[in-house]
């Protein structure tokens, strides 16, 4: 705890330095500097840190102005980083949902592809497609829960997962495309294929988007928001080419669109209560720890993969039963 806090005291003498060279006439400036180093000294004063207001933050580490207290300071240790899921500040929620939502559909992921290869048509195929779904489910809420564990640590550390965080979205957006695709087109193989390559390329599209140092700035949350609800929405095509093909009756019983429709909404009613920064932005410093927006995020994105994976399963069931041809659907 000692070098963290000679880190963090070199840190801010560089900026003082800085700030000094730049305009010796910001006084104001400098006092206040040296205001929020007493108090982020004074969060480490008996070797335990303590939770901090939003004001006295470094700039690398404000991201919602609504949320103004409990914050962690700069914690230039990866222990003390990971020892802080522990501590309650206004990360730990955001740890634990995506943290306990990971453990789950890594242990239903195991259950699942594990089942008796007699409960499949074509049991290779199927466990490879719907594998990707949990994958993708994976490495989207492992990816998150470890940036919000250590995006304290350092502005480089916090550039660094915050882009992993980002490309962690595009990768549960593809994994969930592949078995929908591969079951709702299961008869019609050139159009799945076609859909599949397009979500990949467009998937890509966003997670190299996604690399640019600007895109994790506050200023450009809604930005964030809108280039993933319009990846997901993104399947609106496919979707409207099925119930075209197959019909309503059928889109909505065998194609299980009520699911897929109910995990759109989950998606997209988490992604706008993120960008509007809702409930917070209505009840500033009431939302600190609990119930803020990021929070709510990271739990309808949760409950929205496992409606996927409920919907998903129900596809797969209904190729189970009705067996692997095609002719007697009407196929393609």
């Amino acid at each position: 705890m000692y070098f963290n806090l000679l880190c963090l005291i070199h840190r801010l003498l560089l900026h003082l330095d800085r700030t000094w060279r730049n305009d010796m006439s910001k006084s104001g400036q400098i006092r206040h500097l040296f205001k929020t180093a007493g108090l982020l000294l004074r969060s480490y004063s008996d070797g335990r840190w303590r939770v901090i207001p939003h004001d006295v933050l470094p700039d690398w580490l404000k991201d919602n102005d609504f949320l103004l207290h409990g914050h962690r300071p700069p914690m230039p240790s990866f222990r003390a980083c990971f020892r802080s899921i522990f501590r309650i500040h206004t990360e730990t929620g955001n740890i634990w949902t995506h943290l306990l939502g990971c453990l789950f559909f890594l242990c239903l992921g195991i259950v699942y592809m594990f089942r008796p290869n007699m409960s499949f048509v074509a049991p290779f195929q199927e466990k490879i497609v719907i594998g990707a779904f949990f994958l993708g489910a994976i490495l989207c809420l492992s990816f998150s829960w470890l940036f919000h564990t250590v995006y304290c640590h350092s502005e480089g550390v916090s550039r660094v997962f915050s882009k992993l965080d980002y490309s962690g979205i595009a990768f549960l957006i593809m994994g969930s495309f592949v078995p929908w695709l591969y079951y709702s087109f299961y008869c019609s193989p050139q159009p799945c294929f076609i859909y599949l390559i397009v979500v990949c390329v467009l998937g890509i599209t966003a997670i190299i988007v996604s690399q640019c140092d600007f895109f994790s700035t506050p200023q450009y949350r809604g930005v964030r928001a809108g280039v993933f609800v319009g990846l997901g929405l993104s399947g609106v095509v496919p979707t409207l080419h099925f119930m075209i093909t197959e019909g309503f009756l059928r889109a909505t019983t065998m194609g299980q669109m009520g699911w897929l429709f109910l995990m759109a909404v989950l998606y997209i009613t988490g992604a706008c209560l993120y960008a509007a920064r809702i409930p917070e932005r209505f009840f500033p410093g009431k939302c600190d720890i609990w119930f803020h927006s990021h929070q709510l995020f990271h739990i309808l994105v949760v409950a929205g993969a496992f409606v996927h994976f409920h919907g998903v399963s129900n596809l797969q069931e209904f190729r189970y039963t009705a067996g692997g041809g095609c002719a007697e659907e009407g196929g393609a």
